[in-house]
């Protein structure tokens, strides 16, 4: 597949960080260039994201700010409440975010990505009624993701620290390659095992180890060893047992690579555009939906741009990384 190159180069980068010829597939997970947890307070939190947010324009930042002094948020653990980060939509309220605020630096990025969700929520439910509200999963992540990428850019653009830049640019690249390069692999995996199937072939755990087994060495490259237990990943993979789900996570970062990109190159008019599509809610067809902010998914352009920015960002962490040495 074409643009699998630049993740082996990652990869490879990666393995000369880690002072290995090769690496195993757990080493690909790890921050190289990791450095210690900065302990954030929620309120310095706030103010990130919200500085980051900016170039969404005054009317999303002081809807933000709403949310903040409104307890739209559920912001840290306790006994008895669900792990992890949600947004939920409620029509004609407003939507409600769980958080489990730990005062990591990771969780600042989770604001952001919630609080997408939130505002995508608030503008369908603000403009649509209650059945059009309601948007598709292939939209659902776009907005969030949007957040992040801003987000992730502007601690990026203001780090002075090589060290920390390097870490930061590798937590994105970490983030697209999970998302872009996995869940497509992921897909291809679905896409061949349905095919099989229509065809009228039995399919067997071996070959579906197989046929799992071969798609990692294809993505992942030479640079890594297969340990023989990888072939099995598939069937711990809980998104697969619900039929073409995973390639919409794809779909979406290469959704929200581009319009964060022209958000953030303040191309005149965008962020009304951008505004417009999030109240359209589900009263629109996904891919009708995206048109509205110029991002075309029957187009393989499209994937191309989010490929070509995950090449920039390898690109600035080698000559960071060059630096250092």
């Amino acid at each position: 597949m074409k643009n699998l190159n630049l993740n082996h180069e990652y990869i490879e980068l990666k393995a000369k960080l880690l002072g290995k010829e090769k690496v195993n597939m757990y080493d690909v997970y790890v921050n190289t260039l990791d450095v210690e947890d900065k302990k954030i307070e929620y309120i310095e939190a706030i103010q990130t994201v919200l500085e980051a947010l900016k170039p969404m324009g005054d009317a999303y930042i002081n809807q933000l700010k709403f949310a903040f002094d409104n307890n739209w948020l559920d912001v840290y653990a306790k006994d008895n409440k669900m792990s992890g980060a949600y947004s939920m939509g409620i029509h004609s309220v407003h939507p409600f975010v769980l958080l489990n605020y730990i005062n990591s630096s990771r969780d600042v990025s989770t604001i952001a990505h919630e609080l997408g969700h939130a505002m995508h929520s608030d503008y369908s439910s603000s403009y649509q009624n209650i059945i059009n509200s309601n948007y598709t999963i292939m939209v659902a992540e776009v907005a969030s993701t949007v957040n992040e990428i801003i987000l992730a850019n502007y601690l990026i653009e203001k780090e002075e620290d090589l060290t920390k830049k390097a870490s930061l640019i590798n937590e994105q690249l970490d983030m697209i390659r999970a998302t872009l390069v996995r869940q497509t692999m992921f897909a291809e995996f679905e896409k061949i095992i349905h095919e099989r199937i229509e065809r009228g072939e039995s399919q067997t755990s071996e070959t579906l180890n197989e046929t799992y087994f071969e798609l990692v060495e294809k993505y992942f490259g030479e640079e890594v060893i297969f340990d023989e237990e990888i072939k099995y990943e598939w069937a711990r993979i809980p998104h697969l047992y619900r039929c073409f789900y995973v390639y919409k996570y794809s779909t979406g970062i290469s959704s929200a690579i581009a319009i964060a990109s022209k958000i953030l190159a303040k191309e005149e008019g965008y962020i009304e555009k951008y505004i417009e599509m999030l109240k359209q809610g589900g009263a629109k067809s996904s891919i009708e939906l995206l048109k509205m902010v110029d991002v075309d998914l029957e187009n393989k352009e499209t994937y191309n741009l989010a490929f070509k920015y995950f090449e920039e960002k390898l690109n600035n962490l080698e000559e960071i990384v060059n630096k250092i040495k």
